[in-house]
């Protein structure tokens, strides 16, 4: 059978990779945190819309394109690690910012637009810190025939703060402490881990342009780009909904299944099996959540979201390495980077601009963009994919 299963080499998970990981995980951690519980602090503190709140939670998804094309010549003129750490203060600021605007009591649309550009700035700033860390530093500190596999593996720490960063939210803020200031805290966090990393000298390249596609977006993989944002924004409505920490909980149960159905499950199955039983499973969860108010449906549905949805990108950020050619490793990376929180920011939008308080309709919402997923994927995405993949 047509496999890409991913090998594991023990020497990949020295301390190096280790630090870059963890700092992965609490970059997006602190990102995350802020999903559950700035909507509501805009709708009822600040007296905002629905509306007005969908554009400001999708406001970030705008901002993960405005610095990627300059990426690859920051890194170029800079130390990659000096760029991936001022990207990480701005952003701790951009977070800060909600806090000070809220002090402020600013009103009126001025607090809109303010709210607006804070996220804009967050998702720049997050979505570059994001390219250099994952598409440069993680690959600079492995061997080359190990950097599929730091990759998968690097991609699952980020992938585990989409649970553990709303839940820590969730259960802090019923603590009474300040999520935005945890939130600066595990970010400032992950700046030290990073500095604490030594990475070898690169002599920089003049000839570099200062706007291109670089490092920032792979353009030969725009039909899986497509494909994996229709699929995420799925879960960022599922994320519109009133869930509790043990929902969160759940989901990451379901990630723990999904690393091991990778291994012992998927190992030698056809290449679209995993999509097509991930989209399955988060359909079938859809329909639990719609349909059944048993307190068994309570543990279900957030487990098959969390295993469809960590089947569904380990499978597909191999298909964008796959996909890229001889040195667009990093602008493979950086592609599955912005499809999949972009994919979330629109969820976000959609959520709560047009499905705020209507649960079912949005459940039918994302049973149909679910579907219309899985049939993209196995009658154009997946044919496609097959005919065009480079290794």
């Amino acid at each position: 059978m047509d496999t890409q299963n991913t090998p594991i080499h023990i020497k990949l998970w020295h301390k190096g990779f280790w630090l870059l990981s963890i700092a992965n995980m609490l970059l997006t951690m602190s990102v995350y945190m802020l999903i559950p519980i700035l909507p509501v602090w805009l709708m009822h503190v600040d007296k905002i819309s629905p509306f007005y709140t969908g554009i400001i939670m999708g406001a970030y998804g705008l901002g993960l394109f405005v610095l990627g094309p300059l990426c690859s010549w920051l890194v170029q003129k800079y130390r990659r690690r000096h760029v991936c750490s001022v990207s990480i203060f701005v952003m701790i600021c951009s977070i800060a910012g909600f806090w000070y605007a809220q002090r402020k009591s600013i009103t009126g649309i001025d607090e809109i637009y303010c709210y607006i550009a804070l996220r804009v700035i967050l998702g720049a700033t997050f979505g570059l810190a994001q390219m250099v860390l994952s598409s440069t530093l993680i690959i600079d500190k492995c061997e080359s025939f190990q950097r599929t596999e730091a990759n998968h593996h690097a991609s699952w720490f980020g992938r585990f703060a989409l649970s553990l960063g709303p839940m820590l939210a969730i259960v802090i803020s019923h603590l009474h402490y300040n999520v935005i200031l945890i939130s600066m805290l595990l970010a400032g966090v992950s700046i030290l881990l990073i500095r604490s990393v030594k990475f070898p000298f690169r002599a920089p390249d003049d000839t570099q342009k200062v706007f291109s596609s670089d490092r920032f977006f792979l353009f030969e993989g725009k039909w899986l780009f497509l494909n994996l944002v229709l699929i995420t924004s799925v879960l960022g409505i599922i994320m519109t909904m009133p869930c509790s920490s043990f929902f969160y909980a759940m989901i990451m149960v379901g990630f723990l299944l999904a690393l091991l159905s990778e291994k012992f499950v998927f190992a030698d199955a056809d290449l679209k099996s995993e999509t097509v039983s991930g989209l399955i499973v988060i359909c079938a969860a859809l329909i639990i959540m719609l349909t059944r108010r048993q307190l068994v449906s309570n543990y279900i549905s957030p487990l098959f979201i969390g295993f469809g949805i960590g089947i569904i990108g380990s499978r597909f950020l191999l298909f964008f390495i796959k996909l890229s050619h001889h040195c667009q490793r990093g602008t493979s990376q950086s592609t599955f980077f912005i499809a999949w929180e972009f994919g979330i920011s629109l969820g976000l939008f959609l959520g709560y601009a047009f499905f705020y308080g209507q649960e079912s309709r949005l459940l039918v919402c994302c049973i149909i963009l679910t579907s219309l997923a899985l049939i993209l994927y196995n009658f154009f995405t997946h044919p496609w994919y097959i005919a065009h993949k480079n290794r």
